[in-house]
């Protein structure tokens, strides 16, 4: 195995990089509105078409976390890991139906926003500062360090100065706002498919040379069920097998993945709905359209969601196949550091196998999908400062040319912060768990306000404020106290206890009247065009067909 990339590799990536950065500078001069409107800045407000919103949705999801953690997981865990790709384009679809209108319709164009619309001013700005806490060090930061991870393992250049082109080729991106972001997204999601989906025929024509007859990649999905059938499943049980936990260790595969517990308690929906539904650099993307381009959006963005499994679990799983059958030194020496198990590696070292020329389209993939996230989180990041903190608070008459140039400001120190603090993420042992374990502290009591806050006309901003804040301490006590809980059904405790403290706070406040602050909501809002509901039936078959190939 070679580290580093060839001059045919560089030309490659040239030209990737040319062409975004072109037609960056051609959307940012001709496209929306030439004066410095924060709007315009911060929504794209009516310039992102039905198929420009659904890539910029993916490209903001799909990146450093997937391509390097959830491959990581599925040589983990195995095919298991695509449940949160398959829910989530489940949820997309229930988002665009009944989240989308509650936003829309009530002109809101940040989370903060309807918080402080529906509850109160004291919510809106708690929350507001507990997610610009959470997209700078957690989502910026480790997409940073898993991004610099893959780059070093790919090139041979160090840690620092991986993260360092990552972070300032997102910079030069999310400068120009979200029209800018939202219309180069497209040419990054056809790069990141283009180049997955080569990374993962190669990977399976690779598993079929080293350890079956060199007969092709369908041999190379057979010897996939047959050496690694216990990564084939997608529900586990209980103690059911142990898989490396990046540490050195083993953990049971159950608490990572808690079977259909994880459904029923409502951990798996809890991080679909909150991450889709009520999270700022997902939802901004349409915010500034009409419903039906936005929901046309959505409904593209779940089609493409179905997509990933194939170009992010199973080049992990052809990897888990080719270190367990030992079918290659250079692999056995890539994915273990000191003798420790890193399935973060498995991604890096697949590209390090690629020929030249392909491992510079895969280089050019991994980093569209990885700036494409940094530059849509930067983005809303710099939103909820500027709306719902620096307006709010500190300078409340801003124009327009200085509301959007501290929005910039905002968004080089917020990558500043998560470039300082992304190299402490190698204290941790597997990224995307990482992610998940510790967005879900919050992610359920957000979900819980949201929720009653659109459908219950009773919910009071008393109940919300506890709701939210009792969400971290209560996860914190589960996770420390009772360890044996796998953090989704961790997640999904929480959830249900915030519903019940809301629930119960709003009665008594309430005295079974509806609060002032309720939204008005208009049942048509949730009816749906024939071409959206034939779209989501087909989206929906194909969710049964992979459940039922790989139950």
């Amino acid at each position: 195995m070679k580290l580093g990339l060839e001059t045919t590799d560089y030309v490659i990536f040239l030209i990737y990089f040319i062409i975004v950065a072109a037609y960056g500078y051609w959307v940012y001069k001709h496209k929306g509105k030439q004066t410095a409107d924060s709007k315009d800045f911060f929504l794209a407000e009516g310039s992102l078409t039905w198929w420009a919103i659904g890539a910029s949705i993916i490209a903001s999801n799909i990146s450093a976390e997937q391509f390097i953690g959830m491959s990581g997981q599925a040589f983990q865990l195995g095919l298991a890991i695509s449940v949160y790709e398959v829910v989530g384009g489940f949820s997309l679809i229930i988002i665009a139906i009944y989240f989308l209108p509650m936003y829309i319709r009530n002109k809101i164009y940040t989370m903060p926003q309807f918080l402080q619309m529906r509850y109160d001013n004291r919510l809106a700005t708690i929350m507001a500062v507990f997610w610009l806490f959470l997209y700078i060090l957690v989502n910026l930061t480790s997409i940073i360090y898993l991004g610099a991870l893959s780059l070093e393992k790919m090139t041979g250049f160090g840690f620092m100065p991986c993260a360092i082109f990552l972070t300032v080729f997102a910079v030069f991106i999310t400068l120009g706002g979200m029209k800018v972001i939202g219309y180069t997204d497209v040419i990054q999601v056809v790069c990141l498919v283009i180049g997955g989906l080569a990374t993962t025929y190669l990977a399976l024509q690779l598993l079929s040379d080293k350890v079956g007859t060199g007969s092709g990649i369908f041999e190379g999905l057979s010897l996939i069920k047959q050496k690694a059938d216990s990564h084939m499943h997608m529900i586990f049980s209980p103690g059911q097998y142990q898989v490396h936990n990046g540490k050195g260790g083993m953990i049971d595969a159950y608490n990572q993945l808690p079977g259909l517990l994880m459904f029923i308690v409502g951990g798996q929906w809890i991080v679909n709905f909150n991450y889709f539904g009520c999270n700022q650099y997902i939802t901004q993307r349409a915010l500034g359209a009409d419903l039906t381009t936005a929901r046309s959006g959505l409904l593209f963005a779940a089609f493409l969601k179905l997509m990933m499994p194939f170009i992010v679990v199973l080049p992990g799983l052809a990897a888990y196949v080719l270190f367990q059958e030992q079918a290659d030194p250079a692999i056995i020496k890539g994915i273990t550091e000191s003798g420790v198990v890193k399935p973060d590696n498995a991604y890096p070292v697949l590209l390090n196998l690629l020929p030249v020329g392909l491992k510079g389209l895969a280089f050019a993939a991994l980093t569209a999908a990885i700036v494409a996230s940094l530059a849509g989180k930067a983005n809303s990041i710099s939103t909820i400062y500027m709306l719902d903190i620096h307006k709010k608070f500190i300078n409340p008459n801003l124009d327009e040319k200085k509301t959007v140039w501290l929005g910039r400001v905002a968004i080089v120190v917020s990558f500043i912060i998560a470039l300082a603090i992304s190299p402490l993420l190698k204290n941790f042992g597997q990224g995307f768990e990482y992610i998940q374990e510790y967005t879900g502290f919050i992610s359920p009591g957000i979900l819980a306000i949201f929720l009653l806050g659109f459908f219950w006309r009773k919910a009071t901003a008393n109940a919300a404020l506890v709701a939210a804040v009792l969400s971290i301490p209560l996860s914190t006590f589960f996770k420390y106290q009772f360890p044996e809980i796998p953090f989704l059904n961790r997640m999904g405790i929480v959830f249900w206890i915030c519903v019940v403290v809301h629930v119960t706070i709003s009665l008594i406040e309430s005295k079974g009247k509806d609060n002032k602050n309720a939204l008005e909501v208009n049942k048509d809002w949730f009816k749906t065009t024939s071409s959206f509901r034939l779209g989501a039936a087909g989206i929906f078959a194909l969710i049964i067909l992979i459940y039922t190939l790989f139950w």
